[in-house]
Formats: structure tokens, C-alpha cells, sequence
């Protein structure tokens, strides 16, 4: 009987010690990046995003604050610059497809055209999003690593060319991969 929970005792440690470096090795497969936004052309808006590779898609996590209420566009910019102080060092929206400014998933749209961010009366908003066009971790055009990710002043009506009608930009983020 002793042998018998002893083997039981074992074999669920082996199971344990299995299980946690199954679950080790999901965690450092895992590629992860992040953009802290800073504040442009004199506005108070700040924020974070956070891009997470869940397989074939990337999910953007975007947190910003100090923004005025009401909707704000957000976009993705083609240059991984953030220094000028209007943020015009982020070039364009990002469109590795080179097709027209649109609203995401119609017939056309740039991959940088993210849409817009709701923000509350307290100067807050959060949007997530999920695609299988971008990528952070294959070495092509539709990597999102050291581009730039720009909150405007305004709403993108999601139709004017070239990009929205969003008003000037109020905060920028380079893209930068994360460490776990």
C-alpha cells in the first residue's frame, strides 16, 4: 500500500512540474510590445498601449488620458518618431497596402486606420482591438514594431482623404517589443 502512494505522490508531481513548464513555455512564446504615449503640440493627453501576438493576430490594448471628451482618432504612423513637438516626426498613417483612408474591415482603408476612441468626462478612454493584419513578429511590412501610434485632437470621420479629417496630433507612442 505504501508503494502505491508513493507512485500516486510522484506521478502528481510529475504532472504538476509538467504543467508549469508547459505553461513556461506558452508565456516566453508569447511576444508582447508597448508604446508609452506623450503628450504633443502643447495638449495634456498621455497613455499607454499595449500589443499582445495571440497566434495569427495582434490585440492592441490602448489606455489614454487627459483627452478632452468626445471621440478622438487613433491611428497608426508609419515612422517610429515621436520627437517633433507636434508629433509631425511620425510621418503617415501607416498603409503598407498603399490603398485609400477608410474605416477598418471596409473596401478601403489603411492598416494604420485604427478608428476612433471614445473618451469619458473625466478625460479617459480605452479601446481594444484585435486583427490578423498586423504582426510583431515577422520580419515584413505588416510588423507594427518601431511605428508610431498617434491620438488626434478630433474624431476621424473615417472618410476624408488623407487621413480622416482627426485634427492635429495630441499624444504619440513608438511601438517598441517588450520583455516579459
Amino acid at each position: 500500500m505504501k508503494i502505491i502512494k508513493k507512485l500516486i505522490v510522484v506521478t502528481i508531481l510529475a504532472s504538476v512540474v509538467s504543467c508549469n513548464q508547459a505553461n513556461k513555455a506558452d508565456l516566453s512564446d508569447t511576444l508582447l510590445a508597448s508604446a508609452e504615449l506623450e503628450s504633443k503640440s502643447d495638449s495634456r493627453v498621455t497613455g499607454s498601449a499595449r500589443f499582445e501576438q495571440q497566434g495569427d493576430k495582434v490585440v492592441l490594448l490602448l489606455s489614454i488620458y487627459g483627452a478632452s471628451p468626445g471621440l478622438h482618432g487613433v491611428h497608426i504612423h508609419e515612422n517610429g518618431d515621436c520627437s517633433a513637438h507636434d508629433g509631425s516626426s511620425s510621418g503617415g498613417h501607416w498603409n503598407p497596402t498603399d490603398d485609400q483612408h477608410g474605416a477598418w474591415g471596409a473596401d478601403h482603408y489603411h492598416y494604420g486606420d485604427i478608428g476612433n476612441i471614445k473618451v469619458d468626462s473625466s478625460g479617459n478612454g480605452d479601446i481594444a482591438f484585435k486583427t490578423n493584419k498586423w504582426n510583431l513578429d515577422k520580419d515584413d511590412k505588416f510588423n507594427v514594431i518601431n511605428k508610431s501610434i498617434i491620438v488626434h485632437s478630433g474624431e476621424d470621420d473615417l472618410t476624408s482623404q488623407p487621413s480622416g479629417n482627426a485634427g492635429y496630433k495630441v499624444a504619440c507612442g513608438v511601438v517598441k517589443l517588450s520583455k516579459r
